[in-house]
């Protein structure tokens, strides 16, 4: 979806696109990209529940994907899985999940140890290659995060997360986008 952020609330933003305007819930670190009055592209999930319908957005595409992940795992509706991608970049978040970090899981709000621990155990193989990370500050020590063009190409192209991470564990990230999407496609 592209439009013009017209309002921000709590947890959601409102986008104006041709006249109409659309509420969005999004995760805190991509409310803080937006600025009221700026123009974004949101790629957004559409959930249909009985009494409702919501829209939650994101700013990357391995965001989303990493949502869907997410609400797949008994236990975790929508707003949890944006509670966990609150926690931090939708990388850090799949990096927990790799490396079986379900105390970093925990800490969503509304995510109890059960749910964080079933989580990690469902999606630890879905989610891709663990990256090493220092649990004291949770940064990834790796090439590919959530502004990774080449990694958002591969899941444009219909990989899932873990694939296109793994297509590109090998290919070195100096490489121009369109060299790394070309060598990991010949992987």
């Amino acid at each position: 979806m592209f439009g013009t952020v017209a309002e921000k609330f709590n947890d959601s933003i409102v986008v104006d696109t041709g006249g109409v305007g659309y509420e969005i819930y999004v995760a805190a670190s991509d409310f803080e990209r937006f600025s009221v009055g700026s123009e974004a592209k949101i790629y957004t999930y559409h959930h249909v529940r009985e009494q409702a319908e919501e829209l939650f957005g994101f700013s990357s595409l391995a965001a989303k994907k990493l949502f869907q992940l997410l609400i797949t795992v008994q236990g975790v509706g929508p707003k949890a899985a944006l509670a966990i991608l609150s926690l931090g970049e939708a990388e850090i978040v799949r990096n927990a999940i790799a490396n079986a970090d379900h105390a970093f899981i925990q800490k969503a709000a509304g995510v109890g140890k059960k749910t964080a621990e079933r989580v990690v155990v469902d999606l630890s193989d879905k989610v891709g290659v663990p990256a090493a990370y220092d649990r004291a500050d949770l940064l990834p020590q790796t090439s590919s995060n959530t502004a990774d063009e080449a990694l958002e190409a591969l899941v444009a192209l219909g990989y899932t997360l873990a694939d296109a991470a793994r297509a590109l564990e090998g290919v070195d990230p100096a490489l121009p986008t369109a060299e790394r999407v070309t060598r990991a496609l010949r992987g």
